[in-house]
């Protein structure tokens, strides 16, 4: 059976919620980019690996041939705290400030609503 590589990952980031526009924004395309990767059969690994570290999911359960849970198990303990360089490239000084603080206050917001 083939796997539809755009259509994982178009399930994984709606099932989880996440804003294509902030999808767009951390691993530095437009909008289009995002909807064309989920009409791809095919995708490459360093755009999976992207978006994996910028969702903060494991893709190794969806691509075994590609990665193993260790690829993404580093870049997931550090995200919430600290961007990956390679999700943030060509950013300036303020991105990157306000990508840390954008990243601290869904942060905080998950706090609360797990409080409640």
């Amino acid at each position: 059976m083939d796997k539809h590589h755009g259509q994982i990952i178009e399930y994984v980031v709606r099932k989880n919620g996440y804003s294509i526009s902030d999808l767009a924004r951390n691993t530095n395309v437009n909008r289009r980019s995002i909807y064309n990767w989920f009409n791809q059969k095919m995708l490459r690994c360093d755009v999976i690996y992207n978006i994996g570290c910028v969702l903060r999911h494991d893709f190794s359960q969806e691509f075994p041939e590609f990665f193993t849970s260790d690829d993404f198990r580093a870049t997931t303990k550090k995200f919430p705290y600290q961007i990956p360089n390679e999700v943030n490239v060509n950013t300036n000084e303020n991105d990157l400030y306000k990508d840390k603080y954008l990243l601290l206050l869904e942060k905080y917001n998950e706090l609360l609503i797990n409080e409640i």
